[in-house]
């Protein structure tokens, strides 16, 4: 038996509007669309995809899991997306190399420190 990962999917109060975020985000394109639904990828047939689904609740807590970024460039990184509209997060992180935000919908993602070369 084996498992393919094919995607991860977010839940969302708007999913067009903060899949399309995540899309400029990460340079990644639209590879899936409907009224309630919007997937994301690397490139067209990449995996595994961002899919982000409508519900109608709003995100209370932290999120149970997240995703991690490695950039050439943190503060450049971070810079960039907060000009997207990403917010910073104090989920209680004290002197450690990475970043936490928040996307436009309140989920937290890590941009950590680039990778030594």
């Amino acid at each position: 038996m084996s498992l393919i990962w094919e995607e991860v999917v977010v839940d969302s109060r708007d999913p067009k509007t903060l899949g399309l975020w995540w899309r400029d985000a990460l340079g990644w394109v639209v590879v899936g669309e409907s009224a309630d639904e919007v997937e994301i990828a690397p490139a067209a047939g990449a995996h595994p995809t961002l899919l982000f689904g409508a519900v109608p609740e709003e995100k209370r807590v932290k999120n149970r899991l997240h995703l991690d970024f490695v950039p050439d460039d943190q503060a450049a990184e971070v810079d960039r997306l907060i000009a997207l509209g990403a917010g910073r997060a104090d989920v209680g992180q004290i002197d450690v190399p990475w970043v936490v935000l928040t996307d436009p919908e309140g989920n937290e993602f890590c941009v950590l420190a680039a990778r030594p070369a």
